[in-house]
């Protein structure tokens, strides 16, 4: 018995990190950096400042793949992220959901079929 409870807290000792690490949604066009720094997984303070010093310098991010333009944002960072980035205060529409590239694969695929029938 002590053996399975010991298993079981070591268990929920390794999960706790990934809780804890877990991104917290953030309006990226709107907050400060130390909550953007506390919301959004793998960006600090410094990286956060850099955040809101590319918003204020080029204007609001349209969408969360705009981030690749701040200096030490890369891809991984954005996709550990993107159901955390909202880019308004709007609930219905708010988390920055770009197209993937099989997204807009598909997209273009399904617009040349479209031309294709018409051509017919």
């Amino acid at each position: 018995m002590f053996h399975k409870l010991a298993a079981l807290a070591f268990a929920l000792t390794l999960a706790t990190p990934g809780l804890l690490l877990a991104a917290t949604p953030v309006n990226i066009n709107q907050a400060d950096a130390a909550t953007i720094a506390k919301s959004l997984d793998g960006i600090g303070q410094s990286r956060a400042q850099a955040i809101v010093d590319w918003r204020t310098a080029h204007g609001p991010f349209k969408k969360a793949d705009d981030l690749h333009h701040v200096k030490g944002i890369g891809k991984a960072t954005i996709e550990r992220n993107r159901d955390a980035i909202l880019l308004t205060d709007d609930a219905a529409g708010a988390v920055a959901k770009a197209d993937t590239p099989a997204k807009a694969a598909h997209k273009s695929k399904k617009a040349a079929n479209v031309e294709a029938s018409a051509e017919e």
